[in-house]
């Protein structure tokens, strides 16, 4: 008789539907939105494909293409390597992080309400108090993700929400992420919109904090997801895995939570 493991379980739980699998990814394509930086910074590419063969005389019996596009395109992994902050950590790139910190518990801090009133909405220290008042303190390695439901705007228009002031979305605010980084030693912290910080964010003190203060005390970023209201406010896992770029400062990837079913 075969010995009975958590694996063993696992596998079973998934196999009789007790545990479901939500992709928090979204669709990456030549439309997916991307990050602009203003005009003196060089700025990433969306994606482009090219068919090299398919099923023709380049290749009669095969079909697949080149692809270009940036690291931080559509739902990514930010690396500690990403921001000058985290370049000198070892092991800070996607290629020598170590792989049991891709795999975290999932705390999901459902922010939807406050966004659909207020687009520049922030995270605070006390809004992730109060949430640990309800569903208990955040443990260490834990991915937290910030739920806002940006992800359900449709068109890079709306997603991007650029004014003439610049980008108007939310985040988290600095202290915050310190909080997160430094008092809860969180895995990483992950978002709806098209970077781990709010759309202002370039204003704040320090500028762009998520990056700077997330990356500076080697943690992770996990930007562009979807289905968050999915996900219960804890109980879930998240696996989110880039690519294995030599000196990679992130990737595309697919995010997916391990959800159990009430």
């Amino acid at each position: 008789m075969s010995k009975v493991t958590v694996l063993s379980l696992l596998v079973e739980e998934l196999k009789n539907g007790r545990i479901r699998v939500v992709d928090l990814t979204q669709p990456l394509g030549p439309d997916t939105p991307v990050i602009g930086l203003p005009p003196i910074f060089a700025q990433s590419p969306g994606l482009s494909m090219e068919v090299i063969s398919k099923y023709d005389d380049k290749g009669p019996a095969w079909y697949w293409n080149t692809i270009t596009l940036g690291e931080h395109t559509g739902t990514h992994f930010d690396a500690p390597v990403h921001w000058i902050t985290g370049k000198d950590f070892a092991s800070n790139t996607t290629d020598t992080i170590p792989v049991r910190q891709f795999v975290g518990a999932a705390c999901v801090i459902d922010c939807s309400k406050e966004t659909a009133v207020h687009e520049n909405f922030l995270l605070t220290r006390e809004h992730v108090q109060a949430w640990e008042g309800e569903h208990g303190r955040i443990q260490p390695g834990s991915w937290v993700l910030m739920r806002t439901d940006w992800s359900k705007r449709r068109g890079q228009e709306a997603f991007l929400n650029i004014k003439e002031d610049g980008p108007h979305s939310p985040g988290p605010h600095p202290d915050c992420v310190r909080f997160l980084a430094q008092e809860r030693d969180v895995l990483g912290f992950g978002v709806e919109t098209v970077g781990t910080d709010a759309g202002q964010a370039g204003g704040f003190d320090p500028p762009f904090p998520c990056h700077n203060i997330m990356h500076g005390n080697g943690k992770l970023g996990l930007a562009s997801l979807n289905n968050l209201d999915q996900l219960p406010a804890t109980g879930a896992v998240v696996i989110a895995a880039p690519l294995k770029i030599v000196n990679g400062s992130g990737s595309p990837l697919r995010v997916l939570a391990l959800v159990p079913e009430a």
